[in-house]
């Protein structure tokens, strides 16, 4: 076996993490393992060795593997702009946009573009781990699909089947799964997967029973709840659900989620510190109380400014640096804080933007993208790495850098670095040019790697050794290269 395929029932059950932690589990076990995901819709985005952009979930997963992010690792990324378009990447850079109205047909067109990527990355490593998208079992979708089955179809790949069970109905989705799909994609089903389990786990006993003579499937693991500190492309949702860290009393970040925010996984490093409380808001009466108010990055900078604005939250900002708040802006959110937004329909309109930084941004038609690793020069020379991911530019001060600007009485800052937390000295540094102590200097890459760690461990201990064996047999065939760090 050189490739297996991870699908689930619903999104958010769990895919991108399990296919993080069984990269990580063969890594360590020396299988030359790369991600895959053919197609991805999401606005968490990471910058490649190559200078293109792919999810960040493949970021993820290839750092899991030991291995630098490739373009090749998701080949079809769509980044939604409105409710009805969005930003089409192929090979990390974008070709145009797409309209709801010929989803199915366009991403069709891409499908040799999707199985050269693979077939690239399968010549170089020993086993190619590929996540779907979605569910594969969405009858509206299934035609023209490049995500899921039709995907594994036309590459010959075999695949496990994630439910999720910690939102009830999992032996009905997996069932229910099975029996949309055709003969020959029930018969590409290997194994089934039971993610997020708590309790007692005799009490599943009986159901795993039933569910394998429904099926005729075996299943291959029953996955425990983790508490997993890792980036997620679905991470606001986390932090909304109630995830703070902190309590009274110590630094509290409300961080603004208007609809099109991108690379949310900016604040995990914030939101991982003990002593710092983290709240995604998106009403003005929820920003209160907070210390640092945070305008993430934005795929839409002009409609996201002209919602922030509609919800009242202009006044609201206004009234938090009064009484001596701080607000950082990040990229998108960054371009905001400046005092015009220049677009002759790149992303938007031209617009007046909320006048607090001393900036003015001009969209430009080419995207910039590119990595970072320098030492900053504000508030201390100390590393900081992350990338940049933007269509505008803006003025910048060199003696700010990884900041572009910050507001004359310094309450207001700017940065277009993505990952401008991810070094735990320069953010514990940054924290308290800012008159708040605390935090740690921990590295989030050190944090994220125990957690793959941790997730490692269980997979090794929860899946059936019978179907895992395959895989880890799979390092005595390639030449591929990789590593774990």
């Amino acid at each position: 076996m050189n490739a297996l395929m991870l699908q689930g029932t619903a999104s958010g059950v769990g895919k991108s993490v399990l296919t993080a932690g069984l990269c990580r589990l063969l890594a360590r076990r020396g299988v030359r393992v790369a991600p895959f995901k053919p197609q991805n819709m999401s606005n968490n985005a990471a910058v490649t060795i190559e200078g293109g952009e792919i999810g960040r979930a493949q970021a993820l997963q290839a750092l899991a593997c030991g291995l630098e992010p490739s373009v090749h690792m998701n080949p079809l990324l769509i980044k939604p702009e409105a409710d009805c378009t969005a930003q089409l990447i192929v090979r990390g850079h974008p070709v145009g946009r797409l309209e709801a109205a010929r989803f199915r047909e366009e991403r069709q067109r891409w499908l040799a573009t999707i199985l050269e990527s693979f077939e690239e990355l399968r010549r170089q490593y020993d086993l190619v781990l590929t996540e779907g998208a979605g569910s594969p079992a969405e009858p509206n979708l299934r035609r023209g699909d490049v995500a899921n089955m039709g995907f594994a179809e036309a590459a010959d790949v075999p695949v496990w089947l994630i439910g999720d069970i910690d939102c009830g109905g999992v032996f009905a989705s997996l069932t229910g799964t099975l029996e949309i799909l055709s003969p020959s994609e029930q018969a590409r089903v290997q194994a089934l997967l039971i993610n997020r389990f708590r309790g007692h786990r005799p009490l599943l006993s009986d159901g795993l029973d039933w569910l394998t003579a429904k099926t005729g499937k075996p299943v291959a693991g029953v996955i425990p709840w983790l508490p997993l500190d890792l980036p997620e492309e679905d991470a606001p949702l986390r932090h909304q659900a109630g995830h703070r860290g902190g309590g009274i009393g110590e630094l509290q970040v409300a961080v603004i989620g208007y609809p099109r925010m991108s690379n949310s996984d900016d604040i995990d490093p914030l939101a991982a510190e003990p002593s710092i409380g983290v709240r995604f808001v998106r009403r003005p009466d929820e920003l209160q109380p907070a210390d640092l108010a945070i305008l993430p990055g934005s795929k839409a900078v002009a409609a996201d400014l002209e919602w922030l604005r509609a919800q009242g939250f202009e006044a609201t900002l206004a009234r938090h640096l009064r009484y001596g708040g701080k607000i950082l802006g990040i990229c998108g959110g960054m371009q905001m804080l400046g005092q015009r937004i220049i677009d002759d329909g790149v992303e938007g309109a031209s617009c007046a933007g909320l006048g607090w930084l001393p900036l003015t941004t001009a969209m430009q038609p080419e995207k910039t993208l590119k990595r970072i690793d320098a030492t900053a020069a504000f508030p201390a020379p100390l590393r900081v790495t992350g990338y940049e991911i933007h269509h505008g530019e803006s003025d910048r001060d060199p003696a700010l850098f990884p900041f572009a600007a910050r507001s004359e009485d310094g309450q207001v800052w700017g940065s277009y670095l993505h990952g401008l937390f991810e070094q735990g000295p320069f953010r514990q540094a940054f924290l308290a040019a800012l008159c708040f102590s605390g935090g740690t200097a921990v590295d989030q890459r050190q944090r994220t790697l125990t957690a793959l760690d941790l997730l490692a461990d269980t997979l090794e201990r929860e899946l059936d050794p019978g179907l895992l064996a395959p895989l880890c047999k799979a390092n005595s065939l390639g030449t591929g290269k990789g590593g774990v760090p």
